[in-house]
């Protein structure tokens, strides 16, 4: 399974961003969609995922501000970033596991929030 993750950028703060992520390739029994990021010097953190049926779950630092959404048809997930603070700067990852117990990893999107 390939992730491809598109829609990073340079915002000012207060600004939106829409990433997305294409999942392709054997991609039977994709459940949980979701984005992590990663800033300078710290570890990688969930943003949101969320699994098949639709149910979400968001990161406190994230919630009212950012929405996740997927398309199964399309193995496609979304995140819609409002209201971008500078502490969102980081490199966004984009994540899938499946029924089958394995999970996949995109290459990261830089979000750059200036203030």
């Amino acid at each position: 399974v390939q992730l491809q993750a598109s829609g990073g950028g340079l915002v000012q703060a207060g600004g939106s961003l829409r990433l997305s992520c294409t999942a392709s390739g054997n991609i039977r029994g994709l459940n949980t969609m979701g984005w992590y990021r990663q800033a300078p010097g710290k570890e990688r953190d969930l943003v949101a995922r969320i699994i098949s049926s639709g149910s979400t779950d968001y990161a406190d630092s994230v919630k009212g501000r950012f929405t996740i959404s997927r398309d199964n048809a399309k193995n496609m997930v979304y995140l819609q970033m409002n209201s971008l603070k500078p502490e969102d700067t980081a490199v966004y990852y984009c994540n899938c596991d499946s029924y089958y117990g394995t999970e996949f990893w995109g290459k990261g999107t830089l979000v750059t929030v200036s203030s």
